[in-house]
C-alpha cells in the first residue's frame, strides 16, 4: 500500500505539468491593422511636418504635345542657278560664310554670253539707223514728197527693232552684265552669280570648270533673321491649339534640358501629306542665333484650362500605375486614397479621387512621403 500511494501521487504531478505546458487555445489573437491606415504619435507628425487642408483651385494649363523642326520661312531661303548654262570660272564663297544681297557666290562664262551682248549692241545700232529713216519718211511724208506706205514700213521696223532691243537688253540683266557699260562697248566674257538674299552660304554644289545647266541648284543661302518653330500636332490634338498660345520646347541635339520659348503665330488650315497632322508655326521668344535651321525639337503647347483641384508635388505619392494621398480620420490616424495625376505647374499638381469617401478637407498637404514609408513598415512589420 505505501508503494502503491507513492505511485499515484507521481502520476498525478506528471498529469499537472502537461497541463501546464498545453497553449492556450481560448484566448482572443489581437486585432489586425486596417489596410491603408497608417498610426504616428504627435512627436512623429511634428518632426515630418504635416499639414493638413483641403485642394486648392487652380485654373491649370494642359499641354499638347508635338514634334517639329527648326525652320525659316521661304523667303528666307534661295536657291542659286543660273539663268543661261554656262561653266564655273570660280567660286567665291564656302559653306557657313556670310554673303550680303546681291555678293557674288561664282562667276560663270559661256560663248553665247558673248553672242547675246553682241545682238544687243548690233540691235541697238539698228535701232538708230531705222530712228534717222523714220525721221526722213516723216520729212518726205509733209513734204507730199514720199509715199506713205514707206512711212508706215519705216515705223513697223523701228517699233519691232527697237522691242528685239529692250528684251536682248532685259535678258543681258537678268545675267548680270550693266548695260550701261555695255553701252560704252565694254563686252564682258563672264557673268557674275549673286546671292538675291542676305544670310548664310548652307551649300556650295558646284567646282571650277563644271558645266551647269539652268535647272541646277548651283549655291543655297539661308536668312537666320526669321528662326522660328514648324511643329506637326495630331488631328486629335489641333482644335485646342490658338494663335498667341506659349510653347515650351527643347532641342535634344543640344545635349541639355534647357527649355526655350516660342510662341504660335499660325496655325494651319489643312492636313499635311501624312494625313494625320496639321502644321503649327510659332515665333522663336526671344529671338535666338544659337539654333540652326532643321534641328529637332520636342515641343510643348500650353493650351487653356479649366479650373481644377490641386495638391503641392509632395503631398501625392506615386507608386507605378496609381498615385496615392492621404486624409486625416483623427488623432494621429491616416488613411491612404487612390488618386489619378494630371498636369502639373508651379509645383502643385492635378488631382482627381479615385476612391469614394475620402474627406477632402483634411487631405495631408505635406509629408506624404513620410507617411507612406510608416505605413510600408507596418505592413513589413506583419
Amino acid at each position: 500500500m505505501k508503494y502503491a500511494f507513492f505511485f499515484l501521487a507521481l502520476l498525478a504531478a506528471a498529469c499537472g505539468s502537461d497541463k501546464a505546458t498545453e497553449p492556450e487555445t481560448t484566448g482572443k489573437s489581437a486585432p489586425a491593422a486596417s489596410p491603408g491606415i497608417v498610426q504616428v504619435n504627435p512627436a512623429q507628425e511634428k518632426a515630418a511636418g504635416l499639414e493638413t487642408g483641403s485642394f486648392a483651385w487652380k485654373n491649370m494649363t494642359s499641354d499638347v504635345q508635338a514634334n517639329g523642326s527648326i525652320d525659316v520661312p521661304p523667303q528666307n531661303q534661295a536657291s542659286i542657278s543660273a539663268v543661261l548654262g554656262g561653266y564655273v570660272q570660280s567660286v567665291a564663297v564656302l559653306p557657313g560664310q556670310q554673303v550680303t544681297k546681291g555678293g557674288v557666290v561664282a562667276v560663270l562664262r559661256h560663248p553665247d554670253y558673248l553672242k547675246l551682248q553682241q545682238d544687243y549692241l548690233q540691235s541697238k545700232a539698228r535701232v538708230q539707223f531705222l530712228a534717222q529713216e523714220l525721221e526722213r519718211q516723216r520729212i518726205l511724208d509733209a513734204e507730199d514728197v514720199g509715199a506713205r506706205r514707206k512711212l508706215q514700213q519705216a515705223q513697223s521696223e523701228y517699233t519691232a527693232e527697237q522691242a528685239m532691243m529692250r528684251a536682248t537688253a532685259g535678258q543681258l540683266r537678268m545675267l548680270g552684265i550693266s548695260i550701261s557699260q555695255l553701252d560704252q562697248g565694254r563686252i564682258s566674257p563672264t557673268v557674275p552669280l549673286v546671292s538675291p538674299i542676305r544670310g548664310y552660304v548652307k551649300a556650295v554644289n558646284i567646282n571650277p570648270g563644271q558645266f551647269v545647266n539652268p535647272q541646277d541648284v548651283l549655291v543655297e543661302v539661308v536668312d537666320r533673321s526669321d528662326l522660328h518653330l514648324e511643329l506637326k500636332v495630331f488631328e486629335r490634338d489641333i482644335a485646342r491649339v490658338k494663335v498667341g498660345q506659349p510653347i515650351l520646347f527643347k532641342i535634344p541635339s543640344r545635349g541639355s534640358n534647357e527649355d526655350l520659348t516660342a510662341r504660335v503665330f499660325l496655325v494651319g488650315k489643312a492636313f499635311n501629306d501624312d494625313g494625320r497632322t496639321v502644321s503649327v508655326h510659332a515665333h522663336l521668344e526671344p529671338e535666338r542665333d544659337d539654333v540652326l535651321p532643321g534641328q529637332y525639337v520636342a515641343a510643348h503647347i500650353q493650351t487653356a484650362g479649366a479650373r481644377q483641384p490641386t495638391l503641392p508635388e509632395d503631398a501625392v505619392v506615386q507608386a507605378g500605375e496609381f498615385s496615392y494621398i492621404f486624409a486625416r480620420l483623427g488623432p494621429g490616424a491616416y488613411r491612404r486614397h487612390r488618386v489619378q495625376t494630371g498636369p502639373s505647374e508651379n509645383g502643385d499638381v492635378v488631382v482627381t479621387l479615385l476612391d469614394p469617401g475620402a474627406d477632402t478637407t483634411r487631405l495631408v498637404r505635406h509629408g506624404a512621403y513620410f507617411l507612406d514609408a510608416e505605413l510600408k513598415k507596418g505592413q513589413d512589420a506583419e
